[in-house]
């Protein structure tokens, strides 16, 4: 597998976790390399390795996979009646078949989807394994097929190149980053994602934000889910760039009651789905200058009451003597 340095974030939601992680850079572009390359353990990136590819902004932009389509299942057995429509559940597929049958949770392990790229070609992805979640929060191992390789291959790869699991959601991601609508998510209810463990979009989901869900008030969680994604990558201008270094620590709480303020640490930033509102001079970019300015006139970044104006999520920073190693 081709490896890429990636750089990460650590935060803290009920406890530290850990999140950094790092591997060496390599040199190949095939296709097959950059759908495999969905998944990375580190903070920095939306789903995968910069959200579903390789980069960002480069020449195989075009070979990136941006989507996996609902219509175009295919069932493990090639002889049982197909599926009509296919839809997800929160995290949990279903289908109605052509016979009358309704297809649910593990029924699907053996399916193949169709997975969209960036140049509009598409790829085979196939369910090889399903983990029913404790809650609603069900894991997909899938694989995608290499026609470099002629053989099936784990769409979401741990840096050492073993298979991590997925959580499929409702709607896409724009992978780019710098530009306008980078980062951003796409309500397309034709498509879903399939978020790789360990990157944003589904570490977000393991922070309590399940964008299918509603909080205790009744209000959707997927701007909550959508604003941590944004804070995860501390991607402070809503652009798609990721402004966090591999080692930091980061604490994120919210009005919701889904995460709580566990530190006395100094606030960095105010979220919502579009970015930072505001933001405090000191932040997990360190010496690397932000190239937007802060877009709120909150009178004072971090003060409670901003959640009553719009901010989703607070995320602090600790001390800089507290900070781990860049």
């Amino acid at each position: 597998m081709v490896a890429w340095r990636m750089v990460g974030a650590m935060v803290i939601a009920c406890g530290l976790v850990g999140c950094g992680n790092s591997v060496d850079e390599g040199a190949q572009d095939t296709l097959g390399t950059q759908v495999a390359e969905l998944s990375s353990p580190n903070g920095r990136n939306l789903n995968g390795r910069n959200l579903n590819g390789r980069n960002l902004n480069g020449d195989e932009l075009g070979q990136m996979l941006v989507a996996v389509r609902f219509a175009g299942v295919e069932r493990a057995d090639p002889g049982a009646p197909s599926l009509m429509r296919t839809w997800l559940d929160g995290s949990v597929f279903r289908a109605d078949a052509q016979d009358g049958s309704v297809l649910s949770g593990v029924d699907f392990v053996g399916a193949r989807f169709v997975g969209e790229l960036g140049s509009g070609d598409t790829v085979a992805l196939r369910v090889d394994d399903i983990q029913p979640g404790s809650d609603d929060v069900w894991t997909y191992r899938v694989s995608y097929y290499s026609l470099a390789d002629n053989t099936w291959k784990p769409a979401c790869q741990a840096a050492d190149g073993s298979a991590l699991n997925a959580i499929p959601m409702v709607g896409r991601w724009d992978y780019r980053e710098g530009v306008a609508g980078g980062g951003a998510k796409i309500e397309d209810t034709q498509t879903f994602t399939f978020a790789c463990e360990g990157a944003a979009i589904a570490k977000c989901v393991r922070f309590g934000y399940r964008p299918w869900a509603t909080t205790t008030t009744g209000h959707s969680m997927a701007p909550l889910h959508q604003a941590c994604t944004r804070m995860v990558r501390a991607d402070f201008c809503g652009n798609g760039t990721s402004y966090t270094v591999d080692g930091n620590w980061v604490n994120l709480y919210d009005a919701s009651g889904v995460q709580h303020d566990s530190e006395s640490w100094a606030v960095e930033a105010e979220w919502d789905a579009e970015g930072a509102r505001c933001r405090a001079p000191t932040t997990r970019a360190g010496a690397r200058e932000i190239t937007c300015a802060s877009r709120s006139s909150l009178p004072t970044c971090g003060q409670q009451q901003n959640f009553l104006l719009g901010t989703l999520l607070m995320s602090e920073v600790p001390p800089a003597v507290a900070q781990g190693p860049l």
